[in-house]
């Protein structure tokens, strides 16, 4: 009968623990927001490469990347934030990191508030031990970019960016001729970790008017001439869509540019 007792003053201590460091989590998060949404000055994105197989083609992939393979990223931030008036020249600057040897950690397979929290608190542990910056000061914000060799894997996981954490994961493609949409998943994970939602519906990747339209106000309305990157992609008809093939076919909608702050809300 004692243990009874015990167990539960253990299991209250336990969950007041977790209570307290998911609040110091949040306060860090809420001022690491304001500071990132104020765009005072130039955001640095670390790029950090992860071999999400053992293909050598992944491998040499990995090995082979550089800066200019993520230029594109911030020509598109530039582009965007002059046609809203952003005071920057370059909203974002995004620098390569050495390579990672461990994945990142694999969200979880259901729902769940539970699950999510205790995911990103994982993702932020992994974030603080692999991100590691030979120099210098730490980025801003940290993407794990995740490479597969499609002849292993057609289909790459779905990647994701903590909300307001400043921490994405991206899963794409070891080949030359999918870096264009490879650069579209990273910006749209990047938009993810500034506080930019998904517009596009779920369950048929189909964007969602006006939001997830690169221009709403066209006529005629269809085909669309351009993506909004939290989209992703080009709707073509009212039931057809298509992934552009580089960030040069996208652009920040309204409601997004709100969402990070380049409008007010």
């Amino acid at each position: 009968m004692p243990a009874q007792p015990r167990s539960g003053l253990w299991k209250a201590l336990r969950v007041a623990i977790l209570l307290v460091v998911l609040a110091l989590v949040a306060n860090t998060a809420w001022l690491e927001q304001r500071r990132v949404h104020a765009w005072a000055y130039t955001l640095g994105v670390g790029i950090f490469p992860v071999a999400g197989d053992t293909s050598p083609v992944t491998r040499d992939y990995v090995a082979a990347l550089d800066r200019s393979a993520f230029a594109p990223i911030d020509e598109f931030f530039a582009r965007q934030a002059r046609a809203y008036g952003l005071k920057l020249i370059g909203p974002v600057q995004v620098t390569v990191y050495p390579a990672v040897a461990a994945l990142p950690p694999a969200p979880p397979a259901r729902g769940g508030v539970l699950s999510a929290v205790l995911w990103s608190l994982h993702l932020r542990y992994y974030a603080a031990r692999r991100a590691v910056v030979p120099r210098g000061a730490s980025p801003a914000i940290r993407i794990f970019v995740v490479y597969h060799d499609p002849a292993l894997t057609p289909r790459v996981p779905h990647s994701a960016g903590l909300d307001k954490g400043l921490i994405g994961v991206a899963h794409l493609f070891a080949l030359p001729s999918m870096s264009g949409s490879n650069n579209i998943v990273v910006a749209h994970e990047l938009m993810h970790t500034l506080g930019a939602t998904d517009k596009y519906d779920p369950a048929t990747d189909a964007p969602l008017f006006p939001d997830g339209y690169g221009d709403p106000s066209q006529t005629p309305r269809y085909p669309q001439t351009s993506a909004e990157i939290m989209a992703g992609r080009t709707a073509l008809s009212p039931s057809t869509q298509e992934m552009p093939e580089s960030l040069e076919a996208c652009r920040i909608g309204r409601a997004s540019a709100a969402e990070i702050s380049w409008l007010p809300r």
